[in-house]
Parts: C-alpha cells; sequence; structure tokens
C-alpha cells in the first residue's frame, strides 16, 4: 500500500427527489435570517421558486451569474449584499452560480448553501476561478465551500440533454485527472473510478429520456463523487487548458471540458498506465481513449473547439498560456505537443496518444 494523505471535505450533504423542501430547515439549522439567493439570468425563476420558499428570510434576489466568475459581476453583487446586511447565500444553479457564491463567501466569510442544477461538482471543491482582464486565476481557500450541498434530483430534470451530456462530460474530467494526480490517494481512486462508472452509465441513458429520474439520480450521484476528487486532489494539464482556453476565449465552460479532454488523456496516456487501465475499466472499456470515444459519440457532442467560438489564430496563444505556470502534470508540459494537442482539439480530431 502506498503512503498518502487524505483530507475529507466537510460540507453537508442532502440527497434525494424532491430534497428542496429541506431547504427551510437547513437554513434554520445554519441560523441565517438574511439571505441573498444568487442564479444565472436564465435561472432566475428558479431563484424566484427558492426565494418564495424561504419567504422573510430572504432579503434580496440577483439573478446575474454569468461563467468564469467575473470580479466586475462578484462587485455587483456584494453591494447588494453589504446594502442589506445579509448573512449567508443560497445559490441555485451550475458552475457559474456556484461560482459566485464562492466569490461572495471569499470576501465576506458569510456560510453558503448550494443548490446544483448542473453536474458541475464545483460545490465539493474549495477551489474558486475567477476572470479579471481577459486572465482567468484560480485559488484554493476553504472558506469558499459551502456549508451545504442539496442535491435535489429534481431540480436537473429541466437541464437539457444536450448541457446534460457536456456538464456530465466535464464532472468525469474532475475523476480522471484525480486518478494520476500526485497526490491521488487510494479513497479517491475509488470515488474517482465510480463515479465515472455512474456518469458513463447514466448520461446515454438521459440523451434518449431526459426525464428518467433514474439515471438523472446516478448521474447526480457521479457528479457528487467527481467533484469530490476535484476539489480533493490537484488537478493537471486537462483543467490547465480548459481554464486557460475558457477564460482567454470566453469559450462555454462544460463544452471546452468535453472537447479538450480526450486529448489531454491522450497527451498523457503513456506517462500515467494504471490510471488509464481504471479509467478503461470504468468505461466499460479495453482503452481509455477508446472508450471515452465511444462515449461522446453516443452522446452526440460538439468535439472540435472551432464548432464553440474559438479563432484558429488563437491556437499559438493559448499554447503558450498553457505552459506559463503550469499544473503538475505526469508528463513534462511541453509546449509543441501541447500545441499539436490544442490543434487537435480545435479540428475535433479523434484521440491517439502519439504525441
Amino acid at each position: 500500500m502506498r503512503e498518502f494523505v487524505y483530507n475529507a471535505a466537510p460540507a453537508r450533504v442532502v440527497f434525494g427527489s424532491g430534497a428542496l423542501k429541506r431547504l427551510p430547515d437547513e437554513v434554520e439549522r445554519l441560523g441565517l435570517e438574511r439571505l441573498l439567493v444568487v442564479s444565472t439570468p436564465d435561472q432566475e425563476g428558479q431563484g424566484r421558486r427558492v426565494a418564495d420558499l424561504l419567504g422573510s428570510a430572504v432579503a434580496g434576489l440577483f439573478p446575474g451569474a454569468v461563467m468564469h466568475t467575473p470580479v466586475g459581476v462578484t462587485e455587483k453583487a456584494l453591494a447588494i449584499v453589504a446594502a442589506a446586511k445579509m448573512d449567508g447565500v443560497v445559490a441555485i444553479g451550475g458552475g457559474s452560480t456556484t461560482g459566485l457564491g464562492k466569490a461572495i463567501a471569499l470576501r465576506t466569510g458569510l456560510p453558503q448553501i448550494v443548490l446544483p442544477t448542473t453536474y458541475a461538482g464545483s460545490e465539493m471543491t474549495p477551489i474558486l476561478g475567477e476572470t479579471e482582464g481577459g486572465v482567468k486565476r484560480t485559488q484554493t481557500a476553504a472558506k469558499v465551500l459551502p456549508s451545504t450541498v442539496i442535491y435535489d434530483v429534481d431540480l436537473t430534470l429541466s437541464l437539457p440533454p444536450s448541457l446534460s451530456a457536456v456538464s456530465g462530460v466535464n464532472a468525469i474530467a474532475h475523476a480522471a485527472e484525480a486518478l494520476y494526480a500526485r497526490d491521488g490517494n487510494p479513497i479517491i481512486d475509488l470515488m474517482a473510478q465510480e463515479g465515472i462508472r455512474a456518469l458513463a452509465r447514466a448520461l446515454p441513458r438521459i440523451v434518449e429520456a431526459p426525464q428518467d429520474g433514474a439515471a438523472r439520480a446516478d448521474a447526480l450521484y457521479g457528479a457528487w463523487l467527481c467533484g469530490l476528487c476535484l476539489g480533493t486532489v490537484g488537478m493537471a494539464v486537462h483543467h490547465k487548458l480548459c481554464h486557460t482556453l475558457g477564460g482567454s476565449f470566453d469559450l462555454p465552460h462544460a463544452e471546452t471540458h468535453t472537447i479538450v479532454l480526450p486529448h489531454a488523456l491522450a497527451y498523457n496516456a503513456r506517462a500515467a498506465p494504471q490510471a488509464m487501465a481504471r479509467i478503461a475499466a470504468a468505461l466499460g472499456s479495453e482503452d481509455a481513449l477508446i472508450g471515452l470515444d465511444r462515449l461522446l459519440a453516443r452522446l452526440k457532442v460538439k468535439r472540435g473547439l472551432a464548432q464553440i467560438g474559438m479563432p484558429e489564430s488563437s491556437i499559438a496563444r493559448a499554447a503558450e498560456l498553457a505552459v506559463a505556470n503550469p499544473y503538475w502534470n505526469p508528463r513534462p508540459v511541453e509546449r509543441g505537443a501541447i500545441h499539436e494537442l490544442i490543434r487537435r482539439a480545435y479540428d475535433g480530431e479523434a484521440p491517439r496518444a502519439d504525441f
């Protein structure tokens, strides 16, 4: 048995169909009386539903969360928090809303309750990525961890199949990189494999039958495990690339992860054979790259960065940014090979470990 250190995330989890109804109990348990409810503009209706459920405990609604957590948006929300002397945040939505809640918590120390509606998994991490001046920077701080996460399967039923697919693959990326993390451990290995397995089983069914509650529950369970992986061990070249591409070129977060993941795994395949074997087993395949390629084909997702708005002229700049202050990676991060990785992802090629 290898030596390792394992730190458990302290967040309280409430999981199940209809779990939203337990939100008032969680607010009371935390002693909160003046809450800010945050959402994206598209999910303002869900934000109002939460506000109505909590009644007088809500002091304001901010439906302004956007991708990549711009500092300017956070400052607008903070002004509302200060003016109303709020004592907590309830965030309903995906990674954008969770990111805003974390950014508020970082600056104020206020407790958060998160109601995820996607499979992003960021609610399980002490990691915050913020964008300012076209650059996305990440940091780790225990104070951004939510006090309670309520996983209500019913809140994911309205997530369109196409978004469900890329959100789920985003979660798979967290677990895949955890399997070759420098600070990995046997507990995370188990969570990562189980998370990938659950999502790989659930996502094709969701694409075929979006109202399948059992598949939705399986996917949310898998996303929770993958989020725990992301929050417990370090990530590598895949996440560095996605932060660079998303923050610098304003590309959609989950779609970027979905497109880059097969090529990032191909880049690391020879340097991390045990991790690749575990990923392959979780995908029910003889090979990790083949298994992931087949899953993405079944999900009918976009496969090229060109399809989501990245200009071809930006490939070289993206490579330069990605090798600046690189994350630890099982294989050295080399500019030429990274440039080729991004080019393949741009063109939407099939993954191959021949860098």
